[in-house]
Order: C-alpha cells, then structure tokens, then sequence
C-alpha cells in the first residue's frame, strides 16, 4: 500500500485508502518552470504506482497562463496527459483525493505532496530522458540543481542501461527474485522513494548471481513506474 507524507501534517497517509476506490490526483501547477515540471512530473510517478497497485486514478492538471507550454515540456518527458481541472467539487465519488504542488503552494484541503524546487532552472538543450532521470534521482522532497555534470551522468547512466536492457533481452527469460520485487515494492510505496528504486537497479546491474533474463525483467517491471523507456533499444544491432 502506498503510503505518502501530507505536507499539511508530516505524518504518513495511504493514498489510496479505500481497496480499488478511486483516487483523485490533482497537480497544482501555474507555470511552465522546470520547477512546475517537476511538480507535474511528481504527478505522473505518484499515478503510475498507484496505478501499478491497482487502484483506478483521475488524473487532473490544474494550471495558470502557461499551461499549454508546460503540457508540451511534458510530453517531450514522457509524462501522460492530465486531464483539464474542472470545478470538480466533490469529484466522482473519489474516496482519497491528493494535491501535488510545489512547496507552499496553496491547494485545497485534501492530502497534500509538496514539491522541492529546481534551480537554476531547465538547461536550453537538453535530452529529454536524461532530464527526466535528473530530476527523479533525488526525492521529490528535496531540492534539485540542474547542472551540465548531473546530466550528463544521467545520459551516460540511460545508454548504460538501455545497452544492458538490450543484451540481456537476448537471454532466456528468467522471474524477477521476490526479494527483488519486494525491494522495489518497499521503495516505492514508501513516499514514492524513487531514489530507492534506482539503487535497486543498480544492484540488479551487477549482482553476480542473477541470471540476466531476471536483470531484464527487472528493468522493464521497473520502467513502468519510472517511464524511461529502458527497452528502446531491443533489436538494435550489437
């Protein structure tokens, strides 16, 4: 069960309280910002694992004068579109409704994520991934400063591992150990500790004792939580 800290109380919460019941996600975004991506971008990873525990999800972006710049940075990230936030009152009957904003951002009452800022601000160049795995490798409480060096061990960290994903694709399929998944599980669902989730990965990288069809297995279960699309280069010559 995914439990989440309410900025409004600093205590833990499920953010699905209700088995199967609908949780509303609602980003609180008012600018097109690397810090409104991030914020956005928050929103996707708290979707996908709510959504990778089986609960069903309303997705909804709630947003100022740029809003229309913000939805294309975010497709370029690979973050699903968020519906436009209607005055959604009482919703559709959601039994949890969660905020996403930036740190001391105003929202309504409901649980609440908060935001860490990102200075000094998104690079005018930039690979769209490498952005994405920059701004996750840090928890999503704590500020991010994006800097050439940072992206470019995040580049160098996706060719690693989609090289990876690729060769070991060619080795007989193996399940994923449940110390494993029960590892990427725990980080996740911890306040959606996706830093947790990478070390995890890099565990599984060189652990002697996995078979690479299990590495691969790995790799493309956690890709559904952290949308970097590590299977691109199946095929691919070697």
């Amino acid at each position: 069960m995914l439990r989440i800290i309410d900025d409004r109380t600093g205590e833990p919460v499920d953010a699905a309280p209700a088995r199967r019941g609908l949780t509303r996600v609602e980003v609180h975004a008012s600018g097109s910002d690397a810090t409104n991506l991030r914020v956005l971008l928050v929103g996707d990873l708290l979707v996908r694992t709510l959504e990778l525990g089986g609960t069903p999800v309303w997705a909804l972006l709630t947003g100022g004068r740029r809003q229309a710049e913000l939805r294309a940075d975010a497709a370029t990230l690979g973050i699903r579109p968020f519906e436009d936030s209607p005055d959604v009152g009482a919703g559709l009957g959601e039994a949890q409704a969660v905020h996403v904003t930036a740190g001391g951002g105003d929202t309504p009452d409901g649980v609440r994520i908060a935001v860490a800022p990102v200075e000094p601000g998104r690079p005018d160049r930039f690979d769209p991934a490498a952005l994405r795995l920059a701004l996750i490798t840090r928890h999503h409480s704590d500020p991010v400063r994006l800097e050439e060096a940072g992206l470019a061990d995040a580049r160098a960290t996706l060719a690693r591992w989609r090289g990876a994903v690729a060769r070991w694709a060619r080795e007989p399929s193996r399940p994923i150990p449940d110390a494993v998944r029960g590892r990427l599980r725990d980080a996740w669902e911890d306040d959606l500790d996706v830093p947790g989730v990478l070390d995890v990965l890099r565990h599984v990288e060189t652990e002697p004792d996995l078979a690479d069809g299990a590495r691969f297995e790995t790799y493309a279960y956690a890709d559904r939580l952290l949308g970097l699309d590590l299977t691109r280069d199946l095929g691919a010559p070697s």
